[in-house]
């Protein structure tokens, strides 16, 4: 069983690097003229606090700071798309919510159909939209994905060690995400003072 939990803590942390480095900065390098080396020397300050609270909410104020004076984000655009995003955009928690409940079923001996994948897809994108920006909010919100797949909510406890690293690891991620898509906007909006260096 600990191996198997290697291989979930593996998967989820693959697919939060394969998901922030492919689309992320992919749009980033399509849609604005900042590279990647100056945005994320830009949030880095953001991203660190964001692992260490695994809080997209506490960390807010400091992805905001970062936004508007190392990236060149108006203040117009971060104090509405940051905020937004901290709420709703919670890509990283979708992404996990998914493996988890994958890892679940498997674990419990649950065959997972077709419509039962699907439903895992758009149940934890929606559940990651009402997820609150707090750390082990995720977690909660897995019973839901789970229950709409008829695998027992028990089986939480399999992953509970292992969530707290999981989860500073997603909110990275989720802030990341809303960095990039307010640098996007500012600079479709030209309102990206781009910082030089």
């Amino acid at each position: 069983m600990l191996g198997s939990l290697g291989w979930y803590c593996a998967a989820v942390v693959i697919g939060l690097s394969l998901h922030a480095g492919i689309v992320y900065l992919g749009l980033l390098k399509l849609l604005t003229p900042l590279s990647i080396r100056q945005f994320f020397k830009g949030i880095g300050q953001a991203q660190l606090l964001a692992f260490s609270t695994s809080s997209s909410g506490a960390t807010l104020p400091v992805t905001m700071k970062c936004a508007e004076e190392n990236l060149g984000v108006s203040k117009e655009v971060s104090s509405f798309v940051l905020p937004l995003g901290a709420t709703i955009n919670m890509d990283g928690t979708a992404l996990y919510q998914a493996v988890a409940a994958v890892f679940i079923a498997q674990a419990s001996g649950i065959e997972l159909t077709l419509a039962a994948q699907i439903t895992i897809v758009f149940t934890a994108v929606l559940a990651s939209i009402g997820t609150a920006a707090v750390p082990g909010a995720g977690i909660v919100m897995l019973i839901v994905i789970l229950e709409a797949i008829n695998v027992p909510g028990e089986g939480i406890a399999l992953i509970l060690g292992v969530d707290r690293i999981l989860d500073m690891c997603r909110t990275v991620v989720n802030i990341t995400g809303d960095s990039t898509v307010a640098t996007i906007i500012a600079a479709s909006e030209n309102q990206l003072d781009s910082p030089s260096g």
